[in-house]
């Protein structure tokens, strides 16, 4: 790999650039086709005891385990690297942050994810959301908000040794021993997804499945096709294309910092197309194709000073949560996880519980507005 010269590593960057892109146009494409949304199958709980989407959330991350462990062991990434496994678990981080995306994504009418798919399908509102999710997220990275999140519950930290993924932590990180852990994980979840009658007959489990596989592909992308042992210049290893400089999948609060920052600051060459960002259009472009060859492009904006004082609050919530969980919805509750981080996990619990206290203030301001 060292003998790899400028214009080596500048198309292999290229590769990895329009596969994410390519992958990302998929996934908004089936996201926007099948209606996949993680605070809407909450919601569908919570309002209807419906379990469908649910379980095609849970067939996701099923899928997603298999496949990105599958690859861990094969040897073809190293999750290890990333951003999720780290043994210094910020566990406060992990749950105050979900806990205020969750409570975020219902204000808004969806999480970061969904955010894109409901922009490429014609709201109005979800470009409001867009911008101020970007603004909040940047500020809680690198402004004003950084600075109290690193001062305050950034600063307890469980030093768990050489990393936080299950397998390290159960002393279990042979290939084999891997592959069981995640098969334990995984395989409930299928079987109580396809346990679904309505998931089964929709086709759902198809859908989902894919959702699944592009998770892996993305690590794949960044962690095998985008890896660099020893870079030319630095002779370090290197990740092309990735913010973090670690491998990277699909995650939707930094990358839309990184968009804005990226369309604000253009002229700027330092500034350049990254794998979060070609992630984003890709998202918001498969997504606007999907609603245009099905006819369900519409408009929309908001229906009054409520509702949009509502969906601002949501965008800054989820930009802060998102930032300090180190993700969201789609960034911890199917990449992270799919590494067997257990900060991941924490992550998902306090989205889940942001969700639970975003529907019961949407209900008492419904109970309060009908006395």
């Amino acid at each position: 790999m060292s003998n790899l010269t400028a214009a080596d590593i500048a198309s292999l960057q290229n590769q990895v650039l329009w596969g994410v892109f390519a992958i990302a146009l998929l996934l908004g494409a089936l996201m926007q086709r099948s209606n996949f949304c993680t605070m809407g199958a909450v919601s569908d709980i919570v309002n209807i005891g419906d379990w469908t989407r649910m379980r095609m959330w849970m067939m996701a991350v099923a899928v997603a385990i298999l496949a990105t462990q599958g690859m861990v062991a094969a040897g073809w990434i190293d999750t290890g690297k990333s951003v999720y496994t780290t043994g210094k678990l910020t566990w406060l981080s992990h749950l105050v942050g979900g806990t205020l995306f969750g409570l975020g994504m219902v204000l808004a009418s969806g999480c970061g994810s969904k955010t894109l798919v409901r922009l490429g399908g014609g709201s109005v509102k979800s470009l409001v959301v867009f911008i101020v999710l970007g603004l909040a997220a940047f500020m809680t990275m690198r402004g004003v908000f950084a600075v109290a999140r690193v001062a305050s519950i950034d600063t307890l930290i469980l030093d768990l040794g050489k990393g936080q993924d299950l397998p390290t932590l159960l002393g279990m990180a042979g290939a084999s021993a891997r592959l069981l852990i995640a098969a334990i994980i995984a395989v409930p979840l299928i079987a109580f997804s396809l346990a679904g009658a309505q998931f089964r007959r929709e086709g759902n489990w198809l859908y989902s499945t894919l959702v699944g596989l592009a998770i892996a592909g993305a690590w794949y992308l960044s962690g095998k096709i985008g890896y660099i042992a020893e870079d030319p210049e630095t002779l370090q290893e290197r990740f092309l294309a990735t913010n973090s400089g670690r491998p990277e999948s699909f995650t939707f609060v930094a990358p839309i910092a990184y968009t804005l920052d990226l369309l604000m600051m253009w002229s700027d060459k330092s500034k350049t197309v990254s794998l979060g960002i070609a992630a984003t259009l890709g998202m918001i472009a498969g997504a606007w194709i999907s609603a245009l060859a099905s006819g369900q492009f519409r408009w929309e904006g908001f229906q009054g000073t409520e509702d949009t004082a509502n969906h601002l609050a949501g965008a800054a919530l989820m930009g802060i949560g998102g930032v300090t969980a180190l993700g969201c919805t789609i960034g911890q509750g199917l990449s992270g996880v799919s590494t067997l981080a257990l900060g991941s996990f924490i992550t998902v619990a306090g989205i889940m519980l942001g969700a639970l206290l975003g529907f019961r203030y949407q209900t008492w301001r419904i109970e309060k507005s009908e006395l």
